[in-house]
């Protein structure tokens, strides 16, 4: 089991900290899963039925995400995605939720 990273709309981003060396993250919506790559750059890595119209929003979503943390961890030690981020790494998070 995975830590929730984020809620948002109807999807749930997880991050699995001992799963693979390359940063990634996952993304559960309706039962269905996709994993996306972060590195070099968001890609997707592997879907397990999300349909395609879906891809699109999810990407956006990671990329706001990843670019967020890039910021965040310019003024932070450590890697962005390799822990999950304070509280106030993500202001419009709720601290519960990461």
């Amino acid at each position: 089991m995975s830590p929730v990273f984020r809620r948002e709309s109807e999807y749930t981003f997880k991050i699995y900290s001992n799963e693979e060396e390359r940063m990634h993250i996952h993304v559960l919506c309706g039962g269905k899963e996709v994993k996306f790559w972060l590195e070099p750059q968001v890609e997707l890595a592997k879907n397990s039925g999300i349909p395609e119209y879906k891809l699109s929003e999810i990407k956006k979503i990671v990329e706001k995400l990843q670019t967020t943390s890039k910021n965040n961890s310019a003024n932070t030690s450590g890697t962005h995605f390799n822990c999950l981020p304070s509280a106030n790494a993500f202001p419009s998070v709720s601290p519960n939720l990461i």
